[in-house]
């Protein structure tokens, strides 16, 4: 065979093998694929706070016709937030003025809730881990209960609007609240009124808070004590359980040190260094 033909031959298969690549490239779309087709990742969506502000905006009708209702704004996708809330909005979808009443809620506790959905926070905000900023507007002897009682409808408010991180931020201004003892009477007050029977978070600390200051309720609150007893039996129930139940641990640990089964104290280390 002559070297014309042979590379005739060589020719003619290189060209076949070029046409098969060909072929392949130009198929129908099952060529295997080679992992580079999604080369960037998806980025999930952000949203930000101009979104926010481009929803409807949803009207607050709060308080009854009796004792005068004012309306409040807030946008849509901020109170959607709230399960309670989405659940309104989404009655309201074909409506054109949408509007919610809230006829039995207080004024200041709603735009507390909704000054939190804002901005993660409301007044009287957090200045620290154990502090809040300064409340002008609380008296400085607090025998009402102001600034107890406004975190404390803040907190049921939460409970029923589905805000389980408000709630917990309220509850947390509670403890960090200083009062009186006609204060924190109102504030029991309150507590066994709105507070659901089962809410041990809010309801227990109250009774032991009373079931420990017993010198308190006779100096200080000792009506206000009575009457809360008699308004609400369940409260008086709880902190006599309380007191009961110290008194009685108080018993067998005399019991058990007069019978020599619990083992004496330690003396106090003393340090070495001077």
């Amino acid at each position: 065979m002559s070297d014309l033909e042979i590379n005739d031959e060589v020719e003619a298969a290189a060209d076949e093998d070029m046409a098969e690549v060909e072929g392949t490239n130009a198929g129908d779309g099952n060529a295997e694929a080679t992992g580079l087709e999604d080369i960037e990742p998806e980025m999930p969506e952000r949203t930000t706070f101009l979104d926010y502000l481009r929803s409807p905006i949803i009207h607050l009708h709060v308080g009854s016709a009796s004792d005068g209702t004012t309306t409040l704004h807030a946008h849509q996708a901020l109170l959607i937030q709230s399960p309670y809330f989405a659940g309104e909005c989404d009655s309201l979808a074909s409506t054109a003025h949408k509007t919610i009443a809230l006829p039995h809620d207080d004024l200041q506790a709603v735009a507390s809730v909704l000054e939190y959905l804002y901005k993660g926070d409301y007044f009287p905000t957090l200045a620290g881990p154990t502090s809040m900023e300064y409340d002008p507007t609380v008296p400085q002897s607090d025998n009402e209960g102001v600034a107890l009682l406004r975190h404390a409808r803040v907190y049921t408010l939460a409970q029923r609007f589905g805000l389980p991180s408000l709630s917990a931020l309220a509850h947390k201004k509670i403890h960090l609240t200083q009062s009186t003892a006609k204060g924190e009477i109102a504030y029991a007050r309150f507590v066994y009124r709105e507070a659901a029977p089962d809410d041990e978070a809010i309801r227990k600390p109250v009774a032991a808070f009373w079931a420990t200051r017993s010198h308190v309720l006779r100096h200080e609150a000792e009506q206000e004590f009575k009457r809360m007893c008699l308004e609400f039996p369940q409260f008086g129930f709880d902190v006599l359980s309380l007191v009961l139940d110290a008194q009685e641990k108080r018993s067998q640990r005399t019991e058990a040190q007069s019978s020599g089964n619990v083992p004496g104290r330690k003396r106090q280390r003393v340090s070495g260094i001077l």
